[in-house]
C-alpha cells in the first residue's frame, strides 16, 4: 500500500462513518438478537410507535433512507406480523406502514435490552462524547446533498 492510499483511507468521511455504523450496528444487532430484532427493524418499529401509522416516503425521511431499502426492510416486519403495509385511504398511490398490537408488544420487550447497550456505550464513549456526535451526525444530514432525489 502507498503512502497516498494511507492517507486518503484515513483522510475518508465515508470509511470512517461506515465503519464505526458497522461497529455499532453490530453491537446493537447482538443485544437485540434475544427479541429477534435487528437495529433497523427497532427504529423502524420505535418511529412507529412514537408517530403513529405513517407512509413509506414519511418514514424513509425520518429515518434517512430510500424508500426501495425500507420497502425490503418493511417485508419480515410485516410477515412476522409486527407491521401492516396497506394503500393510503387519502392517496392510493401511497403506502401506510402501521405498527401492529404485537409490534408494540416486540418494541416494549426490546426497549430494555436497547437501554442496555445504549448506557453501555455512552459509558465507555461518555455521555457528552455520544452526545456531541449525535449532534454531529444529525449535522451531516443538513450538509445539502440530495443522495434520494429522484
Amino acid at each position: 500500500m502507498t503512502a497516498a492510499s494511507t492517507s486518503l483511507g484515513d483522510s475518508c468521511n465515508n470509511l470512517a462513518l461506515r465503519k464505526a455504523a458497522r461497529y455499532l450496528g453490530a453491537t446493537y444487532d447482538k443485544a437485540l438478537a434475544p427479541v429477534g430484532l435487528r437495529a433497523t427493524q427497532f427504529s423502524i418499529l420505535q418511529k412507529l410507535s412514537a408517530h403513529g401509522e405513517m407512509t413509506i416516503t414519511s418514514l424513509a425521511d425520518m429515518i434517512a433512507m430510500d424508500r426501495t431499502t425500507l420497502a425490503s426492510n418493511l417485508k419480515p416486519l410485516v410477515r412476522e406480523g409486527l407491521v401492516t403495509v396497506e394503500p393510503s385511504a387519502v392517496d392510493r398511490r401511497a403506502r401506510v406502514v402501521t405498527i401492529t398490537p404485537d409490534g408494540l408488544s416486540r418494541v416494549k420487550s426490546a426497549l430494555p435490552l436497547w437501554k442496555a447497550v445504549q448506557a453501555q456505550f455512552e459509558e465507555s464513549f461518555g455521555a457528552g462524547e455520544a452526545a456531541r456526535l449525535r449532534a454531529s451526525l444529525e449535522a451531516v444530514l443538513h450538509t445539502g446533498f440530495e443522495p434520494w432525489a429522484e
